[in-house]
């Protein structure tokens, strides 16, 4: 009998070792390589051999790239218009989706409310490995969801899962999660490397097989991202996000890989008592300030896919006890942070060297883009001189290592939409001005880091 042959597999970026060994040498990180098992290869049967010594089907013709359909491949809703905007349009047939988040963020509330609304004219298959019958069917009730129609099934075995699928024929199958399910062949234990990537490619060849929606619920390891993500992101077609914590009330869902849309696009929820119901103006919800503005707080224009979204940032700058003072950023990257002080002290003229420098972004909002720059700089500096900004007033653009004001995609757009909120001043990039300003609004464009700290 043939030994089975195995292989070391990193969880963090996907490399391959055939011996395991402490420390990944692709990625640095230590304790991440996981055995997996492979498949020996079987030889053909009454095929066609080449040269090369390959045997396979030969029957298949070669199309010229010219004659391919190009007539667009129908979506199905999910119901939620932020749902399908992350999505890219909506549900694609024979698509696998993974849908990522911490526990509690609402994954299994949000398909689950899916796929009650979706099975009152469709076909769908709901596979629970998690919880049981009764628990779904209690959620359901609590949310006061439609429950006829939906098939459910509790079950752990892909095997058992194909064959209902296969004979139940749905039109969307979800599997709450992938970190449950196991494959009788494989001996590692159910959430492990190996069965993870081996159960996710055979419902992903089911799905492709059959045109089948493919929904994948993920969870996240300590550090926020999902288990064994390079194990998956080359089988499935869209990987998304939930975010957002046990003390907030707002959920964000953030695609990170699509293949039929747009990524880095951006769905917000609100978690009620009726579960999940999406948020139709984002940027209404991370503008509830006071009256009364405070020194270090500032609005900032952000793009997020498709749209943009005014958020808050706040910077509170206080003398640092410490020899070595204190750079602590949430929701902007901490580097950037550090790099934009140096910039601000050999541009702009003040030292922030012996402060300790907070920087927020309000709402739990994760800023990924450079439009920030600016935004931060300024409320870092109103925080430094303890004089508070404008209410009215809302800032974008990027800053350069020589302090240049840079210009950023989609500033008409910007602008359009911080007058739409009430905003009477932008200070914006002097090539993102634009000829004519929105009506009452007066838009100061400028080139340098010393001309945006002259107009305040």
């Amino acid at each position: 009998m043939a030994k089975a042959k195995s292989a070391f597999v990193c969880t963090e970026c996907g490399a391959e070792y055939r011996k395991w060994q402490g420390q990944c040498s692709s990625c640095q990180e230590w304790n991440t390589l996981s055995e997996i098992r492979l498949a020996s290869a079987r030889p053909g049967s009454g095929a066609a051999t080449g040269r090369s010594g390959y045997a396979g089907d030969l029957s298949r013709d070669v199309v010229d790239l010219s004659n391919v359909d190009l007539s667009e491949v129908p979506r199905l809703s999910s119901t939620f218009a932020e749902f399908d905007r992350v999505l890219g349009g909506g549900l694609v047939p024979g698509s696998a989706v993974l849908l990522g988040g911490n526990p509690g963020a609402g994954k299994s509330t949000l398909l689950l409310q899916t796929a009650c609304k979706l099975a009152q004219q469709r076909r769908i298959l709901y596979v629970t490995g998690e919880e049981s019958l009764s628990q779904v069917a209690m959620r359901a009730h609590r949310l006061q969801l439609p429950t006829s129609g939906l098939q459910m099934l509790a079950e752990t075995s892909v095997e058992t899962i194909l064959a209902v699928a296969d004979r139940e024929k749905p039109e969307i199958l979800v599997i709450d999660s992938i970190q449950t399910m196991h494959l009788e062949d494989i001996s590692s234990a159910p959430g492990g490397v190996a069965q993870v990537r081996e159960s996710a490619a055979a419902l992903t060849r089911f799905a492709k097989q059959t045109n089948t929606v493919l929904l994948l619920v993920g969870h996240v390891t300590k550090d926020g991202t999902l288990a064994g993500p390079k194990v998956l992101e080359h089988m499935i077609d869209a990987s998304l996000l939930l975010e957002g914590g046990a003390d907030s009330r707002f959920r964000t869902l953030r695609g990170q890989k699509n293949r039929f849309g747009a990524v880095n696009e951006l769905g917000v929820f609100a978690m009620l008592e009726q579960g999940l119901k999406e948020v139709k103006n984002p940027s209404a919800i991370f503008l509830s300030r006071p009256e009364q503005q405070a020194p270090g707080s500032l609005v900032m224009v952000v793009w997020e896919g498709t749209r943009p979204i005014l958020v808050e940032v706040q910077a509170l700058v206080d003398e640092s006890a410490l020899g070595n003072p204190r750079r602590v950023a949430v929701g902007v990257d901490q580097n950037r942070l550090a790099m934009l002080l140096a910039v601000l002290n050999r541009h702009g003229g003040l030292f922030t060297g012996d402060q300790d420098v907070f920087l927020n972004v309000v709402g739990g909002v994760k800023v990924l883009e450079t439009s920030a720059d600016l935004a931060v700089l300024l409320a870092v500096v109103s925080s430094l001189q303890n004089r508070a900004l404008p209410k009215e007033l809302v800032v974008f653009g990027e800053v350069g290592l020589s302090g240049e004001i840079r210009p950023v995609p989609s500033g008409q757009e910007r602008i359009s939409e911080a007058a739409k909120h009430g905003f009477l001043r932008a200070i914006v990039p002097r090539a993102n001005a634009p000829k004519q300003a929105p009506k009452g609004m007066e838009v100061i464009p400028v080139d340098k880091l010393s001309d945006a700290l002259d107009a305040l």
